[in-house]
């Protein structure tokens, strides 16, 4: 979007997407939608008005922060402390954020399909026409993933609650239910239909594209567990986007190379999100990078959280991703075990976002990569046909490319082992970009892995070490501020809150 970037909506935009969340625009003195979008210019638009509600700093700083990819930094002022103790309940910012901005995002792409529906583009526009509603069908099915995946206790099964289908833009006074984890996958997947159906783009790194809504279809199977769609649709994937090597890799960190890359949010100089937002929250904004250091990814740029070393231990130093993800000036201790002071003797900078057109700490958001469907691909074999072989020929191919040579191929003994193998790659691969809690959540008990910190790093904290991947944690609960709104829907609340 940085053709886009510096596009300064006018005051009509404002009036008409500036709405509150998943309630009424339609209010006395207030445009709709038929009188604020009157042609299909005003619709795209309204598109980038909606891709500027499209954040991922919220879930790289909750599953950062919660799960085991960071230690509390030598320059921590606090930030962070409850959830790094596992501390979440319905008044938590997580909980608030995830259903708050979700349903913003899904009230705003919903006013602008119901606007569409009252323009009639002419011959010239109907291919531009399509393809804004193909992204902004594809952009609501993603918010509402999100809250099927995080919101749902089990994504698998049909009959458990979820979140509330609100496919209209609903009036002030509006206090749905939940609906069913069945009926929210029919939410999401008659979004992902409609978008593919009206998609005319193959491929396009920066705005939805055919291949993104297949990538987003992908993860979509793969939550749901079924496997067989993950399977095909990562397969086509993976072909037309092969990982990236070693410098292309370091390259795509630094937002230069876009080899493996399906589908990424951008960032710019002077564009909504070039801030520090809020620092250790999970409400986050702004730069990625801002979620671990204040001032830059170095040793001197206030890291106030750290890798954790478990992290560390499990990538190589010939691997591009110690490269990419520990920055050069950190302090790496050996005896890190037994030095009585291993919070200032072993200091693991996070340089995942180091910053890119001079701004540091902020960079674009990866949302879809090769990576992730080649390891979609890896866990579809294990789960569909027991395919060890053929899940091990996977892991070795990233690492191949990782390290830049040939590395031995490994063996699994059983499905446990292989999806463990899989889970400790996708921590390394995915690390920072917002992944580990929802991977725990989904296979953390089949693998026998949950979370797992390093002794090191948690009792210094507090001693929130470890946590099973079967902990009612890995489902946020419906947070204060709907319940306090919506007084039904508080007696529907998730187990263990």
């Amino acid at each position: 979007m940085k053709k886009f970037s510096k596009i300064l909506f006018v005051g009509l935009l404002t009036i008409v997407m500036g709405c509150n969340d998943a309630i009424d625009i339609r209010q006395p003195g207030r445009l709709d939608a038929q009188n604020a979008f009157r042609s299909v210019d005003d619709l795209q638009q309204g598109l980038l008005s909606v891709y500027n509600q499209w954040d991922l700093t919220p879930e790289i700083a909750f599953a950062s922060n919660f799960t085991d990819e960071l230690s509390v930094g030598f320059d921590s002022g606090g930030q962070g402390f409850a959830l790094y103790d596992f501390v979440l309940n319905a008044g938590s910012v997580a909980a608030s954020n995830f259903w708050v901005r979700n349903y913003r995002v899904n009230n705003r792409a919903t006013l602008l399909i119901e606007a569409a529906a009252n323009i009639t583009p002419e011959a010239d526009e109907q291919d531009q026409y399509n393809n804004i509603l193909a992204q902004v069908y594809a952009i609501r099915a993603y918010a509402n993933l999100e809250l099927l995946t995080y919101f749902s206790p089990d994504p698998t099964d049909d009959t458990t609650l979820a979140a509330p289908v609100v496919d209209f833009v609903a009036p002030l006074d509006y206090q749905p239910l939940r609906n069913t984890t069945g009926e929210m996958w029919d939410y999401v997947n008659a979004d992902l239909n409609t978008a593919l159906s009206l998609s005319n783009v193959q491929s396009n790194a920066t705005f939805i594209s055919t291949d993104a809504i297949n990538a987003m279809r992908a993860r979509a199977a793969l939550t749901r567990k079924d496997y067989g769609t993950a399977q095909t649709l990562s397969s086509q994937l993976l072909s037309a986007y092969p990982l990236a090597n070693q410098a292309q890799y370091q390259a795509m960190f630094l937002d230069n190379d876009n080899t493996e890359i399906i589908f990424k949010l951008e960032r710019v100089v002077n564009g909504p999100y070039d801030g520090q937002g809020t620092t250790g929250s999970v409400t986050a904004g702004g730069w990625a990078g801002a979620r671990f250091a204040f001032v830059d990814a170095t040793l001197a740029g206030s890291p106030y959280f750290e890798m954790d070393r478990g992290l560390f231990n499990l990538i190589d130093t010939d691997d591009v991703r110690f490269d990419v993800n520990i920055a050069p000036t950190s302090v790496i201790n050996p005896d890190y075990a037994t030095d009585p002071d291993p919070v200032n003797t072993d200091i693991l900078v996070i340089q995942k976002y180091p910053g890119s057109e001079g701004r540091p700490l902020m960079n674009d958001l990866k949302v879809f990569r090769s990576s992730e469907m080649l390891l979609i691909l890896a866990e579809s074999r294990v789960a569909i046909s027991n395919d060890l072989t053929g899940a091990a020929t996977l892991i070795k191919q990233i690492r191949d490319a990782r390290l830049g040579s040939a590395q031995p191929l490994p063996s699994y003994a059983s499905a446990q082992e292989a999806y463990a193998a899989i889970l400790d790659e996708r921590r390394v691969e995915l690390c920072f970009e917002g992944f580990r809690y929802k991977d725990l959540k989904r296979i953390g008990v089949a693998a026998n892995r949950g979370i797992d910190r390093d002794q090191t790093d948690c009792t210094t904290q507090s001693g929130a070490c470890t946590l099973a991947a079967s902990d009612f944690r890995f489902t946020l609960p419906i947070p204060i501020i709907e319940i306090n709104a919506n007084a039904g829907i508080g007696s529907q609340q998730n187990p263990g809150y």
